[in-house]
């Protein structure tokens, strides 16, 4: 709504304003906020900002009665998660006086009795420690990285600077970090449970990494994971200088909490007391921080939920010293942000697993009381004792007899031995002794710390066999090698998000002085793993699987990246510098060509790469096979058919990747690199395929063209080959006279047999006159017989008709 409001409030020079123009209207639309729109001018006059940072510790807000309202109900929550857990905190408790950490002076059944301890325990725990610690923290330092999403040589080259940068961090500005991850294995293996905190100290300046006890970390027994925990209480101890350091810096409430309570708990007493130290007092105050899901009064969810928080209490004097909100400012879901990792060794019913102590607790008792049987029926029978008369006076009957000793008795009546009669006590019994042996191998084959027996397998045994034996009596650590991977990698991610966070955007390359290889971007796209390998648990195991991997590549070398292999077998053995030792194609870098050539007449592998002048390669490289001296300098070289293989196989390879860039121009598109996960879509490599199949025909016809072209000049060129050619013209022309001479040949015996032809032909015509002819007069001497039998014929008749008149025929 508009309203007038008098002018003294206003700004300076509003009043000259409003008398020339039009009135002012201040507009509330809450009562806390005002608008003030004077023409084509509004100001907001808008309320100060009173609340509190992110990061602020939220109980410098809150009302003292508040406060103390929810440490009551918080510290009554926590007794309630330490009794859940009660049975198996006592088994713990119980199980740490095996280890034999405390010497034991026993005066039962008498001063003096054996207090030995077996080993068994121990010698589980030591082994699972040295195996672990090794396996998971080798001397380049823990972390391995692996690309996410499509790997490219931008992100290959960040992933190792990345791998480089997280293991400088941890090895050398992380001092504490192999003390507190050597103390967590041991802790993992007693108890079965050990925990990481993991956060950026202010102090310091930088990431820190420390082991939490089991006893030490609160959660509901019933809870599956610190993640879904209802509540996770961490137990801490801090001097008064210490919390009164964290006060000032202000990430405590500055409070007086007077004089901290100097009394142990009953846990805090059992455990001390059966690890052999003093459980007197302690004049540190007990913290208690606890990560819980809470509905703060003043900071509620518009949708009602209990948010997370961590909240932290001085349990003497329940003093709330901290609330802070525990999700990430970008986060609109508000997910828990978890500061611990858990380290399991077997999962059992809840969310505490077990441990030796759990697991070969009950062997270690049963073989410590075997074995004090048997070191006191050994003293019994070595030094015994027994009744004598009571006049009987031995002197010095107060000390042993030493060897070779002989002592005055007073014997008060009769023989020697008829005043003295000794307990019939027995040697050690070969009973319990096997009995021992059973109990021992059973618990060492349980806790998987007995030793293999290699003698047992034969040398000629095929390595398959040796392996399935390894893994068999290795299986139940190979699982717990892979939880502590699990966890392991966790814990990285952890301190890989930290690092990130506070790495310089921009690189230095000054490590001398503090300077980091890496920058924040080089964090993207980029997961830390374990060095560790979890399907192998001990290095034996891995060298049989790398064996069994050789023995199949012998059959197939083909199929096997050869030099991967031996490389990875040499990481595997511990060689340092396996990467100059065995170079692989990933570990090669682009150089000039005649760097190249050197590389090659060295015998030191050389590859090319995508991006390289292609031509001009080639071209060094045939120079220099084409060069004479060279040519002559290398035949000398024993090697030299290997060293020419090697070269002419670099310039095939250069000349592949001229031919993709050469498709690549025909098509008028980057190909795809084959490097693809899930390859090329279907549809894709179909409407590559027809590009290609045109492009190849004119790539043909063109690079056809260009090859005549230089086989033509080099031919004009060439006086050789002007030689050959003038050779080859006077040969042509020979063969064409010859060809001349033998059409004329051919012509001339052609009109030969023309000739006979006609010849023979006239013949023939010749006689089919005479023949006509001789028929001819044939036919008329045969007409002329005719004709003169006629006549007389006639002549006859007539003679006969006429016979009275007498004349002569021829008148």
């Amino acid at each position: 709504m508009a309203i007038d409001k008098s002018l003294y409030a206003a700004p300076q020079g509003l009043e000259a304003i409003s008398e020339s123009q039009e009135p002012i209207e201040i507009e509330i639309v809450d009562p806390e906020a005002v608008n003030i729109n004077m023409g084509g001018m509004e100001i907001s006059l808008l309320p100060e900002d009173e609340d509190d940072d992110f990061d602020d510790n939220l109980a410098e807000y809150m009302d003292e009665s508040e406060l103390l309202r929810i440490c009551g109900d918080l510290i009554g929550d926590v007794e309630g998660d330490i009794s859940s857990r009660k049975d198996w905190m006592q088994t713990y408790v119980d199980g740490l006086e095996l280890l034999g950490m405390k010497i034991e002076e026993r005066s039962e059944p008498w001063e003096g009795a054996c207090g030995v301890y077996h080993p068994l325990l121990s010698e589980a725990l030591v082994k699972f420690q040295a195996e672990t610690v090794m396996e998971t923290i080798p001397a380049s330092g823990p972390v391995k990285t692996q690309i996410v999403g499509k790997e490219t040589p931008e992100k290959t080259a960040a992933a190792e600077r990345v791998q480089l940068d997280m293991n400088y961090q941890i090895m050398d500005k992380m001092p504490e970090f192999r003390p507190e991850h050597e103390r967590m294995c041991w802790g993992l293996g007693l108890s079965g449970n050990a925990f990481k905190k993991i956060y950026y100290d202010i102090q310091l300046g930088r990431q820190t990494s420390i082991f939490v006890p089991a006893e030490d970390l609160i959660v509901p027994y019933g809870a599956s994971n610190l993640q879904t925990a209802e509540r996770v209480t961490h137990v801490m101890r801090k001097t008064e200088n210490e919390l009164r350091h964290l006060q000032v810096a202000g990430f405590y409430r500055d409070v007086d909490l007077g004089e901290p309570s100097t009394a142990f708990d009953d846990v805090e007493k059992k455990i001390a007391e059966k690890m052999g130290f003093s459980a007197t007092s302690d004049d540190r105050y007990k913290i208690l921080e606890i990560q819980v899901n809470l509905d703060l009064p003043g900071y509620e969810d518009p949708d009602g939920l209990a948010l997370p928080y961590i909240v932290t209490v001085e349990k003497g004097t329940q003093t709330v010293l901290s609330i802070r909100r525990n999700w990430r400012p970008e986060d609109e879901t508000k997910q828990k942000r978890n500061h611990f990792v858990h380290y399991g060794y077997v999962p059992g019913f809840g969310f505490y697993c077990f441990g030796l102590i759990h697991l070969v607790g009950a062997f270690a008792k049963s073989g410590t009381s075997i074995i004090r049987q048997l070191v006191d029926a050994g003293t019994l029978s070595n030094l015994p004792g027994g009744f004598k008369t009571r006049g009987l006076r031995v002197k010095g009957d107060d000390t042993p007899i030493s060897p070779g000793e002989f002592r005055d008795v007073d014997v008060p009546s009769g023989v020697l031995k008829d005043n003295i009669m000794p307990l019939p006590y027995k040697d050690p019994s070969q009973v319990l002794y096997s009995l021992l042996g059973t109990i021992v191998e059973e618990g060492r084959r349980f806790a998987s710390a007995a030793d293999l027996q290699i003698s047992d397998m034969s040398a000629n045994s095929p390595v398959g066999t040796t392996l399935a034996i390894l893994e068999r009596t290795l299986k139940v650590m190979s699982a717990v090698q892979a939880r502590v991977h699990y966890s392991l990698k966790q814990e990285l991610c952890l301190l890989r998000d930290i690092i990130r966070d506070y790495t310089p955007e921009e690189y230095s390359y000054e490590p001398e002085e503090g300077g980091r290889m890496a920058k924040q971007s080089d964090y993207d796209n980029i997961d830390v793993i374990p060095v560790s390998d979890p399907n192998a648990a001990t290095m034996s195991q891995k060298v049989v699987q790398y064996q069994a991997v050789l023995q199949l590549a012998q059959q197939a070398p083909q199929l096997y990246n050869m030099a991967l292999l031996h490389r990875q077998m040499l990481d595997v053995l511990g060689i340092k510098n396996a990467k100059k030792l065995i170079p692989l194609e990933d570990d090669k870098k682009p150089t000039d060509p005649i760097t190249e050539n050197m590389n090659i007449m060295n015998m030191k592998p050389v590859k090319a790469f995508l991006y390289q002048d292609h031509e001009a390669h080639i071209q060094v490289h045939m120079n220099a096979i084409k060069d004479p001296k060279l040519a002559q300098l290398m035949g000398q070289n024993p090697q030299a058919q290997a060293i020419a293989a090697a070269a002419m196989a670099h310039i095939n390879e250069h000349a592949a990747y001229a031919y993709r860039r050469q498709m690549e121009d025909m098509i008028g598109m980057p190909l795809p690199t084959g490097e693809e996960e899930d390859g090329i879509p279907r549809d894709f490599e179909i409407q590559i395929s027809a590009l290609a199949a045109q492009a190849s025909n004119q790539l043909l016809n063109r690079n056809q063209t260009e090859i005549a072209a230089q086989q033509a000049q080099q031919a004009a060129q060439d006086p050789v080959i002007q030689m050959q050619a003038k050779e080859l013209q006077l040969k042509e022309a020979e063969v064409e006279r010859k060809k001349q001479k033998d059409l004329m040949d051919a012509a001339a015996k052609a009109d030969q047999q023309e000739l006979e032809q006609e010849r023979i032909a006239s013949q023939e015509r010749i006689a089919g006159i005479q023949v006509g002819v001789k028929a001819a007069k044939n036919q008329k001497d045969a007409e002329l017989a005719e004709l003169k039998v006629g006549l007389e014929i006639g002549k006859g008749v007539s003679e006969s008709q006429n016979k009275p008149k007498k004349g002569n025929i021829n008148e």
